[in-house]
């Protein structure tokens, strides 16, 4: 019994060594990395008991206790490297972010080059509309001096016709009046104008036959003398002033035959001579 007891210590004590071993490792492992861990199972042997028989065998000579087994310290175990993080989600929006600014920037430079396009096109268009509004201005302008130049002919055409009517019209009053004054109802007319003017005439003493002077009278319709004027004459002042009073003192002159004889200019050649 003595022997079994001796037996049983150094066994009970290794096997409580290894449950200590066995529980640092755990522990430690715990420790090292999150993930569970599975327990293991120690099996242990269980030493029963020999009964004592009737006879008994000699006891052997007792064996040296064994010496206890150095205990040796397991290296820790180095810890796992973390796992590293996730980030496959943050490539994606990163990668997606990097997509939408490239979108970003190819609608802009799309919308940049289709503004550049318009602006082109609208100055291409105002352009066009200006030499448009050139050419008609041009044409306008070449069209109203067309039309200056053809009235400009036609005044010139107008004016000459004007002119020759006019000159027709002159020399034939020219005519008509040169046959008039050359007519006897002429030199009747003038003959009474002439003796009017002789019997209101009060001659001076330096007048002579040889002075001639010629009068210049204007007259309107009805014979009223407008004015008096002495052209050439050969007398003196006396005969000058007594010409005119004779003349003024004459209105109205006397009327014409014919309204076609009147003249509002005359011309009347005073001499001693009278007529």
């Amino acid at each position: 019994m003595s022997y079994d007891r001796q037996n049983i210590i150094p066994i009970s004590m290794a096997v409580l060594l290894h449950v200590i071993i066995f529980g640092s490792m755990i522990v430690a492992v715990d420790y090292a990395a999150p993930e569970p861990f599975t327990p293991m199972v120690l099996q242990a042997t269980v030493v029963e008991e020999i009964p004592e028989t009737v006879s008994r065998a000699p006891e052997p000579e007792p064996e040296p206790e064994p010496e206890p087994e150095p205990v040796v310290e397991e290296p820790e175990p180095e810890p796992e490297p973390e796992p590293e993080p996730d980030n496959s989600e943050e490539l994606r929006r990163q990668a997606e972010e990097a997509q939408r600014q490239q979108d970003a920037l190819l609608e802009q430079e799309r919308l940049e080059e289709l503004r550049r396009q318009e602006e082109a096109e609208r100055l291409r268009r105002e352009k066009e509309e200006e030499e448009e509004l050139e050419r008609k201005r041009i044409e306008a302008e070449r069209e109203r001096q067309r039309q200056i130049e053809r009235q400009r002919e036609e005044n010139e055409r107008r004016r000459r016709e004007l002119e020759a009517e006019q000159r027709a019209m002159e020399i034939a009053d020219e005519e008509r009046i040169a046959a008039e004054n050359n007519s006897s109802e002429m030199a009747v007319y003038q003959t009474m104008i002439r003796q009017k003017i002789f019997r209101n005439w009060n001659v001076p003493a330096s007048m002579n036959e040889d002075v001639v002077c010629i009068a210049h009278v204007r007259q309107a319709r009805g014979g009223d003398v407008i004015s008096v004027r002495i052209g050439s004459c050969n007398g003196d002042d006396a005969v000058k002033r007594s010409i005119e009073a004779a003349i003024n003192g004459s209105s109205p002159l006397p009327d014409p035959p014919t309204s076609n004889l009147f003249r509002a200019d005359l011309e009347l050649e005073m001499t001693m001579q009278r007529n």
